[in-house]
């Protein structure tokens, strides 16, 4: 029986090593291209909900960003708090930005996707670029960077959106490691020719793809997924390409504690079942071999096994993918992660099984 195990974790670290240098390999181990500007007209789009104190700190730096022809579109989803009066203010100081203001109905009470419509319509340029209200540009280049991967046929720019590092912790580790990853996982599948998702973070398309897939109307229902099942839907081979130069970059708030977080993923993680069958098969499969790693290892350490074959073939495995993630990381100017990794690798999967268990008998709560 154990030697039928190590057959099988033999398999499970080939199979790892597929994903990590061959899937991965293909964004990890390339440089980002730097690309010539475009000078395309171009609609900024934010939607916030409640968000008085971030929109503060954004507005001026989008307002400042060294671009020629963009505007701001500025969307308050029925905010109970300050943030109307704040984009009032603003639009009373700057022709570029144009206000959406949106009332509650009961159709839609509540549904980000409603509000974005709303903006997407309201936009005069053909080419749309979204960003969260807790987000700040990395640069005054960030809309030249992101724009500048657009092409007669890319139409779809995803970019990264970084969290904010927070010096002595575990925590802050921990969720930068998981937006890392799942960076890494999505830059290399579109690589592929296989684009599956983005974050509203830092995303960018032209108009005309959003009015092809009739917008968010297919998966309207689905509160969460404006970005990533947007993408789903309207991605391929042919129109989307990646931006990961540093200027292209967007950094977000960091989640001050471990519940906080642990519910924004449980909300992220609800949208996957939506997911074309083949991206939701190899995002399982990873995950799948990852749980599978660890417990094959613990199994046959335990019974001292062929002990040095299984220490080797760990060893192995950690190499690989510290190589690969370690690229990654350096792309993405995370590579202070990757003296965690181990532990960090050990936590994220933990937490993501908590996230799947818990998921199961409650249902996550959407939009503010």
């Amino acid at each position: 029986m154990l030697a039928i195990l190590l057959y099988v974790f033999i398999a499970i670290i080939a199979l790892q090593f597929i994903y990590y240098i061959v899937v991965f390999g293909k964004f990890t181990f390339n440089k980002p291209a730097q690309k010539k500007p475009h000078n395309l007209g171009v609609s900024v789009i934010v939607c916030a909900k409640n968000e008085a104190e971030n929109v503060k700190n954004l507005i001026p730096k989008l307002l400042s960003q060294q671009y020629p022809d963009f505007e701001l579109i500025l969307i308050d989803d029925a905010s109970s708090d300050d943030t109307l009066e704040i984009f009032e203010t603003f639009e009373a100081q700057s022709n570029k930005i144009r206000l959406v203001k949106v009332q509650n109905i009961e159709a839609f009470w509540g549904n980000k996707k409603f509000a974005l419509t709303l903006g997407i319509k309201s936009a005069r340029k053909e080419y749309l670029l979204f960003t969260d209200a807790d987000c700040v540009p990395n640069s005054e280049h960030w809309i030249s960077e992101m724009t500048a991967h657009f092409t007669e046929r890319k139409t779809i720019v995803l970019g990264y959106g970084k969290i904010e590092k927070v010096k002595k912790s575990f925590l802050n580790k921990l969720v930068r490691f998981e937006t890392l990853l799942t960076a890494v996982t999505y830059f290399s599948w579109a690589k592929h020719g296989k684009p599956y998702m983005g974050v509203g973070r830092n995303l960018a398309y032209k108009k005309s793809e959003f009015f092809k897939v009739n917008g968010f109307i297919d998966h309207m229902n689905v509160r969460s997924g404006d970005d990533d099942l947007f993408i789903n839907q309207a991605a391929t081979a042919d129109n989307t390409t990646i931006a990961y130069t540093t200027a292209s970059f967007t950094t977000s708030d960091a989640k001050k504690t471990y519940k906080e977080w642990f519910r924004q993923k449980r909300r992220h993680v609800s949208t996957a079942k939506y997911y074309h069958f083949f991206d939701k098969a190899h995002l399982a499969l990873f995950y799948i071999s990852q749980i599978a790693f660890f417990t094959l290892a613990v199994v046959l350490l335990s019974f001292q096994f062929q002990w040095m074959i299984v220490l080797g073939l760990i060893s192995f495995r950690y190499l690989f993918a510290w190589l690969s993630l370690g690229f990654g990381a350096g792309n993405l100017k995370e590579k202070d992660l990757m003296y965690w990794f181990p532990i960090l690798e050990i936590g994220l999967l933990f937490t993501h099984l908590l996230v799947f268990i818990t998921n199961l008998f409650s249902k996550p709560v959407h939009w503010k």
